[in-house]
């Protein structure tokens, strides 16, 4: 039997994604899925560059607002919830259309996850009362002395996926690396067409990346924070928190830094994760690259999908 049909729209941050699923979504029978880490916390807004209520009412996302950003939602959680949405859009005679820049996600779809131990509670508390004792930078160290692969693309902030890294050591007395690399096989049922939106001027895409900062501060980027910083009981190592934009504001917020340091920290630190997405879809199989930076960049999407869909 042949496959269904699903698109996957990737890129860096600041390329043009959402715009280019919206021309898709009015032209051809797609619905949106989101893929993006950030999207799907409730209440922040500014700071992930969600589509405002007018795109979200022309062209419908799912699995964005599913959370509160106290919470955490993991890739395999993603994968579950993008599964049973492409069965059901494609029972709909509909296509889906991923959207978006989290990598892992997609890597997730597509390659399926490793079978990693479940969370352990108590032993998450006994790695978080070291940290607060040593701090996370010599829990980073203590991870590289046993799990060199997997502490290599960590930053010692990335206190999450180092607690969890230290746990599964723990718990199975395999580094992460060696389980990721015995990784079950996990066809995904369906025939994918691949679109990376990449730059062929690096330049121009961090000035798209400033330009963007800019205009989430004067949206109200650091009023978001307050807000939330209100109505939620959050801590700055929380994953919300650190969500780029929103890292950089609540060190401002608590006086780490000056207004100008902030911004500075949060175009920088916007420019890396772009550097990070643009080196992974440089190594994804089959994909189809348009220039995000051409004039005709939705025409060329178009043009695809076109081709991919006759």
């Amino acid at each position: 039997m042949t496959l269904p049909p699903a698109i996957f729209l990737m890129g860096p941050t600041a390329s043009g994604k959402t715009a280019a699923a919206v021309a898709l979504a009015t032209r051809f029978p797609v619905e949106i899925i989101s893929v993006d880490s950030a999207l799907v916390y409730r209440d922040m807004n500014i700071g992930t560059a969600k589509p405002d209520a007018v795109t979200l009412a022309e062209a419908p996302h799912h699995l964005i607002d599913l959370i509160d950003p106290t919470e955490v939602y993991s890739a395999a959680q993603f994968r579950r919830d993008a599964l049973r949405l492409m069965a059901d859009i494609t029972a709909r005679g509909r296509i889906p259309l991923l959207v978006g820049g989290t990598m892992l996600y997609f890597k997730a779809l597509r390659e399926g996850l490793s079978d990693l131990p479940q969370a352990d509670a108590a032993l998450r508390s006994a790695i978080e009362a070291d940290a607060a004792v040593r701090g996370w930078a010599a829990l980073h160290q203590d991870l590289a002395q046993r799990d060199p692969i997997t502490a290599a693309r960590l930053q010692p902030t990335d206190t999450q996926r180092i607690q969890r890294a230290l746990e599964v050591i723990a718990l199975t007395g395999k580094p992460m690396s060696e389980a990721f690399a015995q990784s079950r096989s996990a066809d995904l049922p369906y025939r994918v067409l691949p679109i990376a939106l990449m730059p062929s001027d690096r330049s121009v895409l961090h000035q798209r990346i400033a330009q963007r900062f800019d205009t989430m501060l004067a949206a109200g980027l650091l009023e978001e924070l307050t807000d939330l910083r209100q109505r939620y009981p959050l801590t700055a190592d929380m994953p919300a928190m650190r969500c780029v934009g929103y890292r950089q504001a609540w060190g401002y917020q608590d006086g780490e830094y000056s207004y100008d340091e902030m911004r500075d920290r949060g175009i920088f630190a916007t420019r890396q994760l772009a550097k990070r997405q643009i080196t992974w879809l440089r190594s994804t199989p089959d994909v189809q690259i348009v220039d995000c930076i051409a004039d005709d960049v939705v025409g060329q999407v178009m043009g695809l999908v076109e081709r991919f869909l006759a």
